[in-house]
């Protein structure tokens, strides 16, 4: 046994079994080993849609999914839902391609969080770590790899014969910003103001190559830039005790909050007051105004504070810079991203929570989201 699976059975040995006392006499038994096959499949779910955007793995790639039958296996719906997965992201590959984007590896690996069992149903909740390494000569200069955190809930039903079948794969995460995932943006939460506000409006980015130059000038402004990526990379996927974690909480998640963060570990200063004022900004552990959560509301201020320019195209795009997101283009904005690396090629890198990501190439999120309305900040 090697000592991923010894820790995979070791863990789940401690998840409790909520059927216990609840099942009728023929129901089945979900005991560890059955658990330790429900974390292997969805691993072997998540591993092929990772690899479905490696370059070199063509539609005869090795399907993980392919080696479970019996007791534990994919539902004929399921199976359809992967390979309709699989079939974007291959599309997705090729559009990364086009704009210059590889990934020469991924992978992934999925841990068993808590299984909850009633009768012939079962849900499991996952977490999945996945890296993808992008190809040499692809960033140039930028980072070496990408990758995210993703928790997943999945949903197995047992037939008569005791075998549990996948029926259903939920994303837990707000945002479905995952490299790999398929589902449609989460665009519930995000606020508007009254027309009475009058908070200020962002021009639109283009996402189209090559960009106009626009070179950013460090000195200008007083803040620690490096500082601000120091922060991202440190606290994508470790949560700074001194702030809320607002994932999973609705509203947007905790995108905005953890760019603000970001920016406030650079040298942005609070403008105290009433919560509810965009004009105002500040956050800590106790009290956060609305313009350091809230996506439309960080770029009210932003933008009527002064404290960033509105960019022409996301390509300008630099270190401490912010990226916005509209993804069904009505106007209000759901996700906030920071820019982390830039490559020599004019590519910038974002990281960012909900889905918890760093590195993510611009590109990618331009391949993965064609439709959505960009917004880009000079801060």
């Amino acid at each position: 046994m090697t000592a991923a699976a010894a820790s995979v059975v070791a863990g789940v040995a401690l998840v409790p079994n909520w059927s216990a006392g609840a099942a009728v006499t023929d129901d089945p038994t979900v005991d560890a080993a059955t658990r330790a096959t429900f974390q292997k499949l969805a691993d072997a779910v998540f591993t092929d849609r990772t690899q479905a955007l490696v370059q070199g793995a063509g539609k005869t790639e090795t399907r993980h999914t392919s080696g479970f039958s019996g007791s534990v296996r994919l539902s004929g719906g399921q199976t359809r839902e992967q390979k309709s997965a699989l079939d974007e992201l291959r599309d997705r590959r090729g559009r990364l391609a086009g704009l210059g984007e590889k990934y020469r590896a991924g992978s992934t690996k999925v841990t068993l969080d808590a299984t909850r069992v009633k009768g012939r149903h079962a849900k499991v909740a996952v977490t999945e770590d996945t890296t993808l390494t992008y190809a040499a000569g692809t960033t140039a200069g930028g980072p070496r790899s990408t990758g995210f955190q993703a928790h997943h809930e999945l949903s197995f039903t047992a037939d008569r014969q005791g075998n549990w079948q996948l029926t259903g794969i939920k994303d837990t995460d707000q945002g479905y910003l995952a490299v790999n995932q398929v589902a449609k943006p989460d665009v519930s939460g995000a606020k508007t103001a009254a027309e009475d506000d009058g908070p200020p409006s962002a021009a639109r980015a283009a996402t189209t190559r090559p960009a106009p130059a626009a070179p950013k000038n460090f000195s200008a402004t007083g803040y620690d830039y490096k500082a601000m990526v120091a922060y991202a990379q440190k606290y994508w996927n470790n949560y700074n005790p001194d702030y809320p974690d607002y994932s999973g909480h609705g509203a947007g998640g905790d995108c905005t909050n953890f760019v603000s963060q970001a920016l406030k570990a650079g040298g942005w200063k609070h403008v105290p007051g009433y919560t509810y004022d965009f004009h105002k900004w500040f956050g800590n552990n106790e009290i956060q105004s609305d313009s350091f959560v809230g996506v439309n509301e960080f770029s009210w201020f932003a933008l009527s504070s002064k404290r960033v320019t509105s960019l022409a195209n996301v390509y300008q795009l630099d270190l401490g810079d912010v990226l916005q997101m509209d993804f069904n283009r009505d106007g209000s904005k759901d996700h906030s991203m920071i820019v982390t690396s830039r490559d020599s090629r004019g590519v910038p890198y974002v990281s960012y929570h909900s889905t918890n990501t760093y590195n993510r190439s611009v590109a990618s999120l331009v391949a993965s989201y064609p439709n959505a309305a960009y917004y880009a900040y000079r801060t």
